[in-house]
């Protein structure tokens, strides 16, 4: 006995193996969606119930005899067609698999007529009613197992001689009613995972749209550096922001405070991707408007910070740093506000400003800042950044470190800034050599043209 039901349930098995990699590559492939649209409800339940009756024909022939009833996983497929397509196409895959078992005759033939076409009804009914239910495989399990213990139920009553049913019965019952369910139930499950996935795609392929235009929309906010603008004749200015992501907190800034200063800007928000980027929007304007208002450049920063601490919901903050050149004799006044030093390249030594920096922006309320002032000569050249600069690794973990940015000023006396930028982004890349980068990385330069 235990050999017989063993035979049955290896026999079964086999059948339902086909049947379930050919429903994952289709689920898998979503073959049926760009057939015919989901919105198109008819044809798309059509062709549903007319897979489902595929299936079900194949669980037919691939079925064995065994006293003139043909044992089979054929009601998978109307159950199959009923989860997807609803009643209707559960009803339609019902009849067609249905149809095809009459057609290879057998005492239970009329029998699982009946049963196959109520089976496939009554999935598509439940599955409308109660999708979310459904898709749980220990649902499905037990649901599909009722429906073969119906389908055994419907043989009981219509088959005669009574005796005959009930042997037929006692000997599938458990092979039968175990493997389709099993096999329902596993199905249910690659139907879940493949719309998840899906949707997954779907929702990745939008935020990479999304992230794609919010690019855009930060490239935007920066200044374009040409000969248009600044528009100084005795500035030689270059600057390059690169996202470690598609979006990134970095900025750079350069704007008139008045005819004759011109502002420079270079700031770090702390954190990545989406928010550090709309975090440094804000940071931007508020600067820009706050460093145009107040005369006073330490005021203007104190100030800044204020408006930034008090919409600081996400608690983020940046590194600045901010320099107000007088285009008419080189005189620089500048404030840091945690942020890396500049490099001043001057008479081919580079060396880092080092002066003692105030709290970061966005940190703390009422923040006090100090300015500082240099006079650039004729000639000279100051380079701003981020520490996504002298952060940068490679393979090992090394970071390339601020000897080897002072480094990349060798033999630059006659260099453009464009060309300093350009060569520092050089020595990086060979340093790093291919390995991903962490953290944004920009950089704004400007030279003091000798006249």
């Amino acid at each position: 006995m235990f050999g017989d039901i063993s035979s049955m349930i290896s026999k079964l098995m086999g059948t339902l193996a086909v049947i379930l990699v050919v429903a994952a590559f289709i689920g898998g492939g979503d073959l049926i969606s760009k057939v015919v649209k989901p919105e198109k409800k008819w044809r798309y339940t059509m062709i549903l119930g007319l897979l489902g009756g595929v299936f079900g024909i194949y669980g037919n022939i691939s079925g064995f005899d065994l006293n003139g009833a043909v044992i089979s996983v054929r009601d998978i497929g109307p159950m199959l067609a009923g989860f997807t397509g609803g009643p209707i196409g559960g009803l339609i895959a019902g009849i067609i698999a249905g149809v095809h078992r009459l057609t290879m005759g057998g005492i239970t033939a009329q029998a699982c007529v009946v049963a196959t076409c109520l089976i496939g009804l009554i999935c598509g009914t439940i599955s409308k009613k109660w999708h979310k239910i459904v898709v749980n495989p220990l649902f499905a399990l037990l649901m599909s197992a009722l429906m073969e213990a119906f389908h055994l139920g419907v043989v009981l009553l219509m088959v005669k001689p009574f005796e005959t049913a009930l042997d037929i019965v006692k000997q599938i019952a458990f092979p039968f009613i175990t493997v389709n369910a099993l096999g329902f139930a596993m199905m249910i499950m690659i139907i879940t995972y493949t719309e998840k996935q899906r949707n997954l795609a779907i929702e990745k392929s939008r935020l990479q749209s999304e992230l794609e235009v919010a690019s855009v929309i930060q490239n935007s906010l920066l200044p374009v550096v040409n000969d248009e603008y600044p528009g100084c004749k005795d500035l030689d200015i270059a600057a390059s922001m690169e996202a470690a992501k598609e979006v990134g907190g970095d900025f750079y800034d350069i704007f008139y405070v008045d005819p004759n200063h011109l502002a420079f800007v270079i700031g770090d928000v702390s954190g990545k991707g989406v928010p550090a980027a709309m975090f440094m929007a804000t940071s931007k304007i508020t600067l820009q408007n706050c460093i145009r208002d107040i005369p006073s450049l330490p005021e203007a920063i104190a100030t800044a910070n204020n408006a930034l601490c008090a919409r600081n919901e996400a608690e983020m903050f940046v590194t600045l740093w901010v320099g107000i050149l007088d285009l008419r004799n080189g005189a620089l006044e500048f404030v840091s506000a945690g942020h890396n030093p500049p490099v001043l390249f001057h008479n081919g030594n580079a060396e880092f400003m080092r002066f003692r920096s105030g709290f970061v922006l966005a940190g703390m309320e009422n923040m006090r800042y100090k300015s500082n002032e240099i006079a650039l000569s004729y000639g000279d050249t100051l380079y701003l950044y981020t520490d996504g600069v002298t952060e940068a690794e490679d393979e090992k973990h090394n970071l390339f470190g601020e000897e080897r940015l002072l480094k990349c000023f060798e033999g630059k006396n006659d260099s453009s800034s464009e060309e300093i930028i350009n060569d520092i982004k050089k020595n990086i890349d060979t340093f790093i050599n291919g390995n991903s980068q962490f953290d944004d990385m920009t950089m704004l330069c400007f030279r003091w043209k000798a006249r």
